[in-house]
This record gives C-alpha cells, structure tokens and sequence, in this order.
C-alpha cells in the first residue's frame, strides 16, 4: 500500500478532508494497488494519508456502496473480487430499464441549461486522456458521468434518478477490474453525441432509442473485453 510520510505531505483543508481519502481510496482501487480480497485496515490507512480514522471510515462507506469493498462482520473491509459476468450482464439489463426511460423524458422537460450541461461533458470526453492508468482516463470517467447524471436529472422523476444513482455507483466496480483503461473512446464519444443530438431535436423516442443503443453497445464492449460473446440485444 502506498506510503505518505507525514513529513511531506501537504496539508489538506479541513473540509475536504473526506473527499481526498476517498479519492486516494478510489484510485488505489482503480490502479490494482488495492487487490480483490485484500484486507483494509483502517489505522494502516489513516497511518499512510496521515489522516485520523474517521475520514476513512467515511471513505470506505462510501466505497461499499459502490460494491468495490464490503465490510465483514467482526473482520472489517475487504476489497471485493472481481465482478462475474452475470453481474456484468444483470447491470447492463438493469440500466436499460432506466436510462432509456430518463432520456425519454429528459428529451420532453429539458431546457436550454440542460443542454448547455450536455454539450460540455461530450466536449470533455472528446479532450481527455484515455490512458490505461485512473489517474490517466479519471476526467474521462467523470464527464462520462456527468453525461449520464445530467439526462436523469433533466427526467425529473424522482424513482427513476434514485434507480440511476444505486446503478451508476455499482458501475465502478466493473471499470476497476477492466485493467485497460479507456478503450472505445471514439465509439462512445459518437454515441453521446448522437443522444445530445437527439436531445436537441425534441424527439423523445428518438432520445430513449439511442440511449438504448448506446447502452447495449456498453454492454457488447465490456463483454468483449472478458473474450465472451455478447447477449441477444433486447427487443
């Protein structure tokens, strides 16, 4: 595990304390510094941030409900193991059940913010890195976020954004484990150019048809990756 001497690191404000644990944590993780079924000691990692206990405790909450760790009773945290590809699969399924929906109705309740909002996050994922490292692909990953985020927030239901945001924590469990990092940039790219495109038409079903797609393509590469063919895209 990565060391900090207390001697050199900098200082970190207060406020921010949280978020810079948990964005150590994450990157740990995303790097394969932190390896599936390794143990997490909460002293030894406030040891290593020179931080007091309670910000990692709060970190490592915050990464279980990603699913990249889970905490075991009476013996703490541990990094989880890889995803199967059932798992891989039931989240892609899952999200097909969602997104579409959100860009439906973002497409009808949208306004001109919103799609300022949309524009900016294609223009970053087209600017950004994609090397294999997080600290490398990391601005992409957050634009690509963000991308998702903004449609489920411009639906406006209330059930379907709780839906996305237990879906969209859950996905970074599968990018730790990929080991390459970013590499359907240009199709992806594409693709969410094509649903802001769609956005601006003020067609709704044009908008949940492409979102569906590009989901479905998600879903194709990441199986790809694993060597296995995809599934049958959805009717």
């Amino acid at each position: 595990m990565p060391r900090t001497s207390s001697s050199t690191a900098r200082p970190v404000p207060r406020r921010a304390l949280a978020d810079h644990v948990f964005d150590e944590l994450l990157s740990w993780l995303m790097d394969g510094t932190l390896t599936a079924g390794s143990s997490l000691n909460i002293d030894g990692i406030a040891r290593d941030l020179d931080v007091s206990p309670t910000p990692v405790r709060e970190a490592l909450a915050r990464l279980e409900a990603t699913g990249m760790v889970r905490r075991v009773a009476l013996r703490g945290y541990f990094v989880t193991p890889a995803p199967t590809t059932k798992e891989l699969t039931d989240l892609m399924d899952a999200r097909l059940a969602v997104e579409p929906a959100n860009a439906y109705y973002a497409c009808e309740r949208g306004d001109e913010e919103f799609l300022a909002g949309l524009e900016e996050a294609v223009a970053e994922l087209e600017s950004s890195p994609n090397g294999p490292t997080y600290q490398e692909f990391r601005d992409y990953w957050e634009a690509d976020e963000r991308f998702h985020a903004l449609v489920a927030q411009a639906a406006d239901n209330s059930y379907l954004q709780a839906a996305f945001a237990a879906l969209g924590g859950l996905a970074q469990r599968f990018r730790q484990f990929s080991g390459k990092g970013v590499t359907d940039k240009a199709v992806a790219v594409e693709e969410h150019r094509a649903i802001l495109d769609a956005m601006r038409s003020g067609v709704p079903e044009r908008a949940q048809e492409l979102m569906r797609r590009h989901i479905e393509g998600v879903r194709a590469r990441s199986l790809s990756e694993r060597d296995e063919p995809a599934p049958p895209p959805s009717a």
